[in-house]
């Protein structure tokens, strides 16, 4: 199999091919429409990077995964989850990040290229207070540069046509997952316990 191994490899195969709005449409900070479409966005990948290498994980939440502060920031509450703090842990001795915005309904995805800072005060924990609760630290993200992303990806995945959705019945269940990684498992009794436990640690 040949290898590209050099920028000038990759630059003779796609360097002609590069549309001029490929580089305008990149700002170093939100204008007034990407700003909305951030807003509108629940779901987003935050990617990160340290020692122990790379990191991606999804984050969501109803009504805007990112607060928008100003033009250049934006803060990230982390709620609960598995507590592996392997995002946060990388954020902490390196604060370069990577954001990409899913919108439902939408081909066009946003991304951000910056860097985080996590934080525990108290009042900013506050300001995100659901149903009696707050995250227990929030990622402050200042951004480098800003953009949209071609349309093409989700239009060739067809992302939200229906018609393409998985059947969840015949996926396998975290439970399995879970039992095939480590073999001795109770995989029927974690299954049936999930959904209930969610519930109840959503915030």
């Amino acid at each position: 199999m040949k290898i590209i191994s050099s920028i000038e490899e990759l630059n003779t195969i796609y360097g002609a091919g590069l549309s001029p709005a490929s580089v305008t449409k990149v700002t170093k900070q939100l204008t007034p429409l990407y700003r909305e479409m951030i807003e509108i966005s629940p779901f987003a990948a935050l990617a990160t990077v340290g020692p122990e290498g790379l990191d991606c994980s999804p984050r969501g939440d109803l009504g805007g995964v990112v607060r928008v502060v100003d033009d250049e920031t934006l803060h990230l509450p982390d709620w609960r989850g598995n507590n592996r703090v392997d995002l946060l842990s990388n954020i902490v001795r390196d604060p370069r990040l990577a954001l990409m915005f899913l919108i439902p309904g939408s081909n066009t995805t946003m991304r951000i290229n910056g860097r985080g800072v996590v934080s525990d005060d108290e009042a900013l924990l506050s300001s995100f207070e659901m149903d009696g609760k707050h995250p227990r630290t929030v990622v402050v993200i200042s951004i480098d540069e800003v953009y949209f992303q071609c349309a093409r990806a989700v239009m060739r995945a067809e992302l939200w046509n229906r018609e393409h959705f998985a059947d969840p019945a015949k996926l396998p269940t975290p439970g399995q997952m879970l039992k095939a990684a480590t073999g001795d498992f109770d995989q029927e009794t974690y299954d049936r316990e999930w959904p209930g436990r969610a519930a109840k640690t959503m915030w």
